[in-house]
Parts: C-alpha cells; sequence; structure tokens
C-alpha cells in the first residue's frame, strides 16, 4: 500500500467549508450550513476492501514506511495530566484534553510517524443517542446523588477514535496432568462422650491423563489506549471485528484521534499472555476426573498475525465535588459504563433499613 503524503480536506459542495463524517446520517455534514454531502466515493468502496491481517513474525522485525502515517494533514498533542496522545485535523486548535479535560496539553513530535490504522469501525451511534443512553445511565445508578440526575452533563460529551490492536493465532497445546477421582472409606472414631461411632472419609485415587487441545483465537482484542479507564473499556467491550471497514481518512474528518501508546511488541505479548491463559483454562476442562493437580501445558503458536485498528467511542468527563468522572459509551453498540459519586446519605438509610429488616425477621424467628 502506497503512503499518501497529501493533504486531504473533504469540502462542502454548497459553501465550501469543511465537512465532518456524521455518524447518524452516514454522510459528510457541513458543520457550517448544515449542507449534507454524498459519501466521497472512496468512502462508499471502504467497505468493499479486504481487510488485511499482517504477519507478526515479520513485523516484530520491521514496520513498513509504507504503513505509517494518517493519510491527511493532523496535529498531535500530548496531555500532561493523563497522558494520552491526541491527533486531530490540523486546522483545529485545541485547548483542553478531551480524555480528562485537563488544559495543559503541550506538542507531540513523533521520531516517526505512528503506524497507520488500515482498518476501523465507524462512528455508528449518534450524539443525540449517546446523550439519552447517559441520562438513562445516569437515572439507573440508584446510589448517585439526586442532584446529578437532574443535571446536563451531557453537554459536554465528545467523540473519539481509540486504538486497538488485534491477534490471530492457530495454537496445539498438548498436556499432561494428574487426574483425580473422589472414593470414600468407611472410618470408625469416638465422639466426645467415647461412643463409637462412623463416617464416610472421602479420598482421592490420583492417575496420570494427557490430550491436546487445537484452538484458533480470532482478533484477539488489546487496547492500546492511555487516555481511557481500562476497567470501563472492558464494561463496553467487545467491538464487533467482523464489522471493520478500510482505513479511510473521510471516516475521520472532525474527530479526534488516539495515537496508539502500546507498540506492537508490548500489545503481542499482552496477547500472547491472553491466549496462554485461555488454553490454560481450555486444557484444565479437558482433564477427567472429579479434580486434577500439576497441570504442565505446551502450547506451539502458529500462523500468528495482527492488525491495528481504531474503534470509536463517546467519553464524557465531569467534575463533581473535587473529584473527576468519566462515562463511557461504545460509538458502535451503544453499550455504557462509568464512575459516579456516591451519595452517603442513601447509603446509610438503605444499611439502616436493611438492618431494620434483618432484626424483625430475627425476632419473628425467635418467637
Amino acid at each position: 500500500m502506497s503512503d499518501v503524503t497529501a493533504q486531504k480536506r473533504f469540502s462542502c459542495p454548497a459553501c465550501g467549508a469543511e465537512a465532518h463524517w456524521n455518524p447518524g446520517k452516514k454522510a459528510l455534514v457541513c458543520g457550517y450550513c448544515g449542507t449534507t454531502a454524498p459519501a466521497d466515493a472512496e468512502l462508499n468502496a471502504a467497505g468493499e476492501e479486504v481487510i488485511k491481517e499482517h504477519d507478526l513474525v515479520v513485523a516484530m522485525r520491521a514496520i513498513p514506511d509504507s504503513r505509517r502515517g494518517w493519510e491527511a494533514a493532523k496535529t498531535s498533542v500530548r496531555c500532561q495530566s493523563c497522558q494520552a496522545i491526541s491527533v486531530f485535523d490540523a486546522e483545529r486548535v485545541s485547548q483542553r484534553c478531551d480524555f480528562c479535560g485537563s488544559n495543559a496539553l503541550v506538542p507531540y513530535e513523533e521520531i516517526k510517524e505512528a503506524f497507520r490504522p488500515e482498518s476501523l469501525l465507524p462512528m455508528k451511534v449518534s450524539e443525540t443517542a449517546v446523550r439519552d443512553s447517559i441520562r438513562k445511565w445516569y437515572g439507573s445508578r440508584w446510589f448517585a446523588p439526586n442532584k446529578l440526575k437532574s443535571s446536563a452533563l451531557t453537554d459536554t460529551v465528545r467523540g473519539l477514535y481509540i486504538p486497538y490492536w488485534t491477534f490471530d493465532a492457530q495454537v496445539h497445546a498438548d498436556w499432561d496432568a494428574e487426574s483425580g477421582y473422589y472414593y470414600y472409606v468407611t472410618e470408625t472414631y469416638r465422639d466426645a462422650n467415647g461412643h463409637t461411632k462412623t463416617r464416610q472419609v472421602r479420598k482421592i485415587r490420583w492417575q496420570h491423563s494427557s490430550g491436546f487441545v487445537d484452538h484458533f483465537f480470532d482478533d484477539e482484542l488489546i487496547c492500546a489506549s492511555r487516555g481511557v479507564n481500562p476497567q470501563m473499556l472492558r464494561k463496553v467491550e467487545p467491538f464487533p471485528t467482523e464489522a471493520l471497514v478500510g482505513y479511510k481518512s473521510g471516516f475521520l474528518a472532525g474527530w479526534v484521534v488516539e495515537r496508539y501508546q502500546i507498540d506492537l511488541i508490548k500489545a503481542a505479548e499482552t496477547a500472547r499472555q491472553q491466549m496462554n491463559e485461555k488454553i490454560i483454562r481450555m486444557c484444565a476442562s479437558r482433564v477427567p476426573g472429579d479434580t486434577h493437580r500439576n497441570l504442565q501445558v505446551r502450547p506451539d503458536y502458529s500462523g500468528q498475525t495482527f492488525k491495528h485498528i481504531l474503534v470509536p467511542i463517546w467519553l464524557l468527563t465531569y467534575n463533581y465535588g473535587a473529584r473527576s468522572f468519566q462515562v463511557l459509551v461504545n460509538g458502535f453498540t451503544g453499550a455504557t459504563a462509568g464512575t459516579y459519586p456516591k451519595s452517603w446519605i442513601k447509603i446509610t438509610l438503605t444499611v439502616m433499613v436493611v438492618l431494620a429488616v434483618l432484626g424483625i425477621l430475627i425476632l419473628l424467628g425467635n418467637r
């Protein structure tokens, strides 16, 4: 794939102002006059492109320069608070971090341009739907202060693209273990009063067992973001990689993109660790008997490939009192997760009610 270095700007056909990708209308929309422009031909064709998988072993030796860069002029800044590296259109002037709200932004100059993503999930959930989703999410937080539920905090919601790596691998794993089979024997003993009694005692008979597991890992996801809370991200996953389309800069027009900060080597190590843990669980489930011990697994990996992709999220960062909180929405599926302040008055009242109910049940039980 040849490297595209020319600036790409998507202009409104009516007034000439810059048009941005609108997920609700699935088209480029002018932010100045509101004109909806038909999607560029390259965007229409993007979904028909074959999503490429790259050989991991080859890439670990050297990443070709032809797959670096963003295909369009971009500006990069690093937040000195959360360390997120944001990439946005060159014409935009950013004054606050889109991830944490800090204004401590400094220019970020890369030694080499970033490895360019070759596929992405287009932003599918509109801002209106996101605001409704966040309001419902607020309303379902039982211990949140009432004031929070009535606040118009969704006015600051931001749409972003964050980086992920995906990894594929075929794994053949041989395993050995000791299988344990329960059996029972009758044991005679004396109780506290000196009476002779019998009881059933469980024993375990151990014997060697072995086998193998063959499994194909398809698109094992590893997040490369530093700007988003990883626990929250796991709550809004998965991002359906079967819906990926070929990367085109038009999909990112008007949106902030986070540059990956977990590189390919580190991501591959994390993916291998995750795969190993899953393979061990698979092998453990194959061990016969009632229990097992000394499980030894010998995985052999082949056909290892990877992709660098972008996925869409909506992020709301807000302050309540002296603390900062975030709400995260999957920009493709609409799944929502977040953090919020707790009302100690509600928690105290709930504890008091629970204790009162327990007290009544104890009184009734003693009658």
